[in-house]
């Protein structure tokens, strides 16, 4: 059975973490083996904070976390070891827009990163999406004077939703692409074409922006479920107490 790529955009609020402690805290919910290191989620990190000496890179990557340089772009060196992953039927953790956010506000158009990698995979991955709530009060950015708490704060409720898997159709996908960037005319980033496809860089742009529309409309879906389910739970208790 291949393990799927669980894509993580952190849904409360917009598709990047809520806190530094998302990754590694929230793979301890119930009933998840996290005592097999066999079975734990690669993960992609940035290299300028995680790898910043070799004493944290050296703990990061005993944790299977993937340097990715900020900014360097989709077709980066870092990104083939994501790919070899992949091929292996290795399950990937990762967050679209790499960086901590406690806004509550609608997604954001996800970056193509994601979707380049399901493209370019050996194998077409499974899309698993997730949403939480509640780290942004386990460690809030703001505790006090502007800074983050010394220590991660006890006694909070965190809420992790899982969603449907998603598959994509790539063959139908990639002709879909080649087809309405005939006529586009965007200002080139020199990307190389994708082999055996033959996608040029016009197409991978529509191809990339479609899976992402894909993803971004079942994670604004789930997140909106999320925030329900977290008012009719809230007016129950309120209901109880009086």
């Amino acid at each position: 059975m291949q393990i799927p790529l669980s894509i993580l955009f952190d849904l409360d609020p917009l598709g990047y973490p809520l806190s530094l402690l998302d990754d590694p805290v929230m793979w301890g919910f119930k009933g998840f083996p996290i005592f097999y290191s066999n079975l734990a989620r690669w993960a992609l990190a940035a290299e300028d904070i995680c790898f910043k000496n070799s004493l944290l890179s050296y703990f990061f990557r005993i944790g299977k976390c993937i340097p990715i340089t900020r900014g360097g772009g989709i077709y980066q060196e870092h990104m083939n070891e994501a790919l070899e992953r992949l091929g292996d039927g290795e399950w990937l953790h990762t967050f679209p827009e790499g960086k901590v956010s406690q806004e509550d506000a609608p997604i954001r158009r996800l970056k193509w990163g994601i979707a380049s990698l399901i493209v370019r995979s050996p194998v077409t991955p499974i899309v698993l999406p997730i949403v939480h709530h509640g780290f942004e009060e386990v460690m809030p950015e703001n505790f006090w004077f502007g800074r983050r708490p010394p220590f991660p704060l006890c006694k909070k409720s965190i809420n992790i939703v899982i969603g449907e898997p998603m598959e994509f159709n790539l063959p139908k996908m990639t002709q879909m692409a080649i087809s309405m960037s005939r006529n586009l005319h965007n200002p080139t980033r020199g990307w190389p074409i994708l082999l055996p496809s033959g996608l040029d860089e016009a197409a991978q742009r529509c191809l990339y922006t479609s899976i992402s529309e894909q993803i971004q409309t079942s994670m604004e879906s789930l997140r909106s479920s999320r925030k329900k389910l977290s008012e009719a739970k809230s007016l129950n208790s309120g209901q109880v107490e009086e």
